[in-house]
């Protein structure tokens, strides 16, 4: 069988999906980039800007870890917003304000419980450890945590 995946996704949340779920959101940089998300100047206003969505009530983050080429999130989205434009808004932003190129879509997962997230968040929290990018969790200074299951 030789089916294709639509190019686009759409991320829309269900109206069942309850207010304040959680999801958890990679997002990769495009192939032709060149720009390190890890960069002292750039990661400092990445995670800058985590704070200022926060802040305007685009979302509610939980975790958020850079990676050199791409970033893993827990994120929670009021239901006001549409995932799909807020992470768009975001990318947008962040491309014109640091010339990073970024795939055309995103990936999402929604967390259904409490072992899911700490599993989730082991696992990002892991990340750079196991890429080799350091030898503690204790020591990537990349990431902003806050908030709970």
């Amino acid at each position: 069988m030789n089916e294709q995946y639509p190019k686009r996704l759409f991320h829309k949340i269900p109206s069942w999906v309850e207010d304040g779920s959680v999801f958890h959101i990679r997002i990769r940089c495009a192939a032709e980039n060149t720009v390190v998300l890890t960069s002292q100047k750039v990661a400092g206003l990445l995670l800058e800007s985590v704070s200022v969505y926060q802040d305007k009530y685009r979302w509610f983050s939980h975790l958020f870890l850079l990676m050199p080429d791409h970033i893993h999130a827990l994120l929670a989205f009021p239901k006001h917003e549409v995932m799909s434009k807020v992470i768009g808004d975001w990318k947008r932003f962040r491309n014109k304000q640091l010339g990073i190129r970024w795939q055309d879509n995103f990936f999402d997962h929604r967390i259904r419980n409490v072992e899911e997230y700490l599993e989730k968040a082991a696992y990002i929290r892991r990340n750079p450890v196991a890429k080799g990018l350091c030898s503690q969790l204790e020591d990537w200074r990349w990431v902003v945590e806050k908030g709970g299951a």
